[in-house]
């Protein structure tokens, strides 16, 4: 039996906000640098895009195996998210006001950074999409294996629903220990909505975090199976 998934802004009307609108280099990137990478060099395909809610915030939670992953999610999900990026990557100069342009706000690796979390739930509360790695740093075979429960945390903050998407292939094409990309095909699967944990305590959040390992690799697998169809 299917269970219809309740939709945290049609329940709470305050939540229904309108995308922000991305600024002018998150576009001209978006336009001129990540569709045709995606597209062309690494014959990307998207499915599932129905499954994504266009408006009020979002927590969008993928595994992670390649530096290409945060601008393929931007591009490939239709509407603008906003990601974590290494503190040290803003003091670098020009690259630091590109990040920041492209909606990255800064966190400190290795340590509890409430600041990050605090910007992170400033901007779900604003109506953007943010993006979380579940693991928090690349996997060399691109799957979810040690599952973090920020992604959940977030979500029990700000009451936004919680989006598992599968990137498949990343890691090959990029990964971790890979100075030149290969050209492989890569594809993004994106599955139903989750609404928030209960509460913020911990059971609940580590609910919520198993069971987005649990789809975002049944997704890889989906993609896998249908890639070997073919």
């Amino acid at each position: 039996m299917s269970v219809v998934q309740p939709d945290p802004a049609r329940e709470n009307p305050a939540l229904v906000k309108r995308p922000p609108r991305p600024s002018l280099t998150y576009r001209l990137v978006s336009a001129l640098l990540v569709f045709p990478l995606f597209r062309g060099l690494f014959r990307g395909r998207i499915s599932g895009c129905q499954n994504v809610p266009m408006q009020g915030p979002l927590v969008v939670v993928a595994n992670h195996g390649s530096h290409l992953d945060p601008p393929l999610l931007g591009h490939a999900l239709g509407r603008p998210v906003a990601f974590m990026a290494k503190a040290e990557l803003f003091a670098v100069p020009l690259l630091g006001s590109l990040i920041r342009a492209l909606a990255a706000y800064p966190v400190k690796r290795g340590a509890s950074d409430r600041e990050a979390i605090r910007t992170a739930t400033a901007r779900l509360q604003e109506g953007w999409a943010t993006g979380v790695f579940l693991d928090g740093t690349r996997q060399p075979d691109g799957r979810v294996n040690q599952p973090m429960p920020g992604a959940a945390l977030l979500a029990a903050r700000s009451g936004a629903a919680l989006l598992p998407v599968a990137i498949i292939n990343s890691h090959r094409a990029l990964g971790t220990g890979q100075s030149r990309p290969r050209l492989v095909p890569i594809q993004i699967r994106v599955g139903e909505p989750l609404p928030p944990p209960a509460s913020r305590r911990k059971p609940d959040l580590e609910a919520t975090t198993l069971e987005l390992q649990r789809r975002i690799n049944a997704l890889l697998d989906q993609g896998l199976l249908t890639k070997r169809s073919h």
